[in-house]
């Protein structure tokens, strides 16, 4: 869906988004096109106020709301899932709580490559989860669109790697709705959905990891969850959240990781970073995958009697500066490691930041342990990953400066 002036053009994606609409009563205030020749079409809507006030009537009620996973009680009913099944579940609770909420992208109604959207399109039927035509600018601008109107667009790009054909989109579009609207209109109903991150194959199409650049992008919200329990809990706030959400899946844990996740509707507090584990010799700040490796090193480094206090970051952008300054002013000494190659990475905003809040109570450079400058490499990824011996020696190397 692209927006010029009052019209709309969407993707004609098979039939679920022609009965989204006439589902929602907007057959007198559009006019179907579609060439008998191609599966493109546009609705050209002819009265936008009147659309605003009846496509999309919201009911949903938001589940339980935590700062922190620990947080949860103990008494919570739960049950073992990994990864990919936390995020199902975050999304039938989605789907199920709101009536608005669709689900879509390539491969979604069979379940989707990585198993997320299994047996949804069969529980919530084509109206509200379908495939996309293989279009990732497509596929985000549709999710604009309907965003616009009020609906919760739940959007999946198949790999992060393959989700640069939206970046106008996200960027130009989706980010900067509620500011060139004056704040009239927004699309906070918005969470574009991808698996980033090596996975031990994927070579440098199926390995990246984006986040940096929607990191520079005001408007945007970039999400990324560390397990089981932050991924449902994020997932889910992140949906419900009135800004457009990028939200990056870590897909080498979709199976590795598993954990005993509360099964009731809740939600864990964007823009917060959590400490994850608590010392006093030296921080060391990662999201996503990197946080295992980050305590793998830890647990080296402890046997030297270097006590390593970990954070998650969580939410990539906006982050919490706050919470790495307290730690970064307790310890004195500071690490940032991410997959994302290293030069212009998030590691480099926390450096700079952290050097100008923190300056006279650092000890020794903070350092930056990620990713090298290169397309992610097939054959030798396990060079290029910051592992834990990369930021063990890191780890020496600062606390001994």
């Amino acid at each position: 869906v692209c927006q010029i002036g009052r019209y709309f053009f969407f993707f004609q994606a098979e039939d679920g988004i022609r009965d989204f609409c006439l589902s929602r009563g907007l057959g007198d205030v559009y006019k179907r096109q579609v060439s008998t020749q191609s599966t493109w079409g546009y609705f050209m809507i002819t009265n936008f106020n009147f659309l605003l006030k009846k496509s999309c009537r919201r009911y949903f009620s938001h589940g339980k709301r935590y700062q922190f996973a620990k947080d949860i009680p103990s008494h919570t009913p739960r049950t073992k899932m990994n990864l990919f099944q936390a995020i199902n579940n975050a999304l039938d609770i989605a789907l199920q709580t709101d009536d608005s909420a669709v689900l879509f992208g390539e491969d979604v109604k069979f379940g989707g490559v990585f198993r997320c959207s299994l047996g949804l399109y069969e529980k919530y039927g084509i109206q509200r989860v379908f495939n996309t035509p293989l279009s990732e600018q497509g596929i985000a601008a549709f999710g604009i669109g309907i965003a616009s109107v009020g609906a919760t667009a739940i959007a999946e790009i198949q790999f992060a790697d393959y989700i640069y054909p939206a970046f106008d989109q996200l960027v130009n579009e989706a980010a900067k709705y509620r500011y060139r609207s004056g704040n009239q209109f927004s699309v906070g109903g918005l969470t574009v959905r991808a698996p980033y991150g090596a996975v031990g194959h994927g070579g440098h199409y199926h390995s990246q990891s984006p986040e940096a650049f929607f990191s520079h992008a005001p408007g945007l919200k970039v999400v990324i969850p560390r397990d089981c329990i932050q991924a449902k809990g994020l997932l889910l706030a992140s949906i419900r959240d009135k800004n457009p959400v990028i939200f990056l899946e870590p897909k080498a844990l979709y199976r590795n990781a598993e954990d005993e996740v509360p099964t009731e509707d809740y939600e864990l507090a964007l823009h917060k970073a959590e400490v994850v584990q608590e010392g006093k010799d030296i921080t060391l700040i990662g999201y996503g995958t990197q946080i295992r490796v980050l305590k793998e090193a830890a647990k080296e480094a402890e046997q030297d009697g270097i006590k390593c206090e970990i954070i998650d970051l969580q939410t990539i952008y906006p982050y919490d500066i706050e919470t790495l300054v307290e730690s970064v002013k307790k310890t004195g000494r500071c690490i940032v490691s991410h997959e994302a190659p290293v030069t212009m990475g998030v590691g480099a905003e926390i450096s700079a930041a952290l050097q100008e809040k923190c300056f006279l109570y650092l000890e020794a450079p903070i350092t930056r342990v990620c990713g090298y400058d290169t397309p992610f490499p097939l054959a030798h990824e396990l060079v290029y990953l910051p592992d834990k011996w990369k930021v063990y020696d890191a780890i020496q190397k600062t606390v001994n400066y």
